[in-house]
């Protein structure tokens, strides 16, 4: 997907099912081995790719502040001394740049910039990346499912995952982990008669069985299938209100019975 202004994006793996992200420079701009590194939870396998790929890395990009998205951090920074960007509202050791919404990156070396999105509600202070029509949301929003609330409120994650509804439905979705399976079994609990997410987990279950990556995804993909951006749809309403025993009102509403829903599951 490598274009004027798409950036080619790569990957490598991380514990059990985390997905560690490499944006490289505009080939016309710059070298392609120039890399940022988006929540390196683990230094090993980031620095194996830059050595075997020899990449040269530019900056690191923090969502949040749990461990599996920075606890590569320092080792990273004592080989390759690079800025680090991350949220401000979270104390995140070694940040450079802290960010919120208000902010826009220039990193005009590589020919790339990104639209800081604040998205709290998993943690206090997530935020994603917007640029080149691709969204790195962290654990925010999952291919067909969304974080867990862990530090904010129902509230404050329906307002963010409303946001990710105005970017264009071709946005490039980056998420931190390999959950597709698993959310899409529950999205089927949902809209058992959703004719495309029968589609998807169809595609999905041939992708991991092949030992593929189920992402990035794309917004549309997730607008016609993940319950969780699907709250203001006839058919995830009624879905919640049995589930919930009475009337919703709002599409917040909506939204917080559907993950409460899965969270009885989980």
């Amino acid at each position: 997907m490598t274009s004027e202004t798409s950036p080619n994006i790569t990957k490598v793996a991380a514990f059990d099912d985390n997905y560690i992200w490499f944006i490289h420079g505009l080939s016309e701009k710059t070298s392609e081995k120039q890399i940022i590194i988006v929540d390196p939870g683990d230094a090993e396998p980031v620095i194996k790719s830059i050595i075997q790929n020899n990449y040269l890395p530019q900056a690191i990009f923090i969502t949040h502040h749990h461990y599996d998205h920075t606890g590569g951090i320092k080792t990273l920074l004592d080989t390759y001394p690079i800025p680090v960007y991350g949220p401000a509202k979270e104390k995140i050791p070694h940040i450079t740049h802290p960010l919120s919404e208000e902010h826009t990156i220039s990193l005009s070396s590589m020919g790339l910039s990104f639209n800081i999105i604040d998205v709290p509600g998993h943690t206090i202070g997530h935020i994603a990346y917007f640029g080149h029509q691709s969204l790195f949301i962290g654990d925010t929003l999952f291919a067909g499912g969304c974080g867990r609330i862990f530090e904010g409120t129902a509230e404050q994650m329906h307002q963010s995952l409303s946001k990710l509804l105005n970017l264009d439905d071709e946005t490039m979705v980056y998420c931190a982990h390999e959950y597709t399976q698993d959310n899409l079994k529950f999205a089927q609990r949902v809209e058992p008669d959703n004719e495309q997410l029968k589609d998807r987990i169809k595609d999905t279950t041939q992708l991991r069985l092949n030992n593929q990556a189920t992402l990035p995804s794309t917004l549309k993909l997730e607008k016609q299938t993940n319950p969780f951006l699907r709250f203001d749809i006839d058919s995830v309403k009624s879905a919640a209100e049995i589930f919930a025993q009475k009337p919703l009102n709002t599409p917040a509403e909506v939204f917080r019975t559907v993950r409460y829903w899965k969270d009885t599951l989980d």
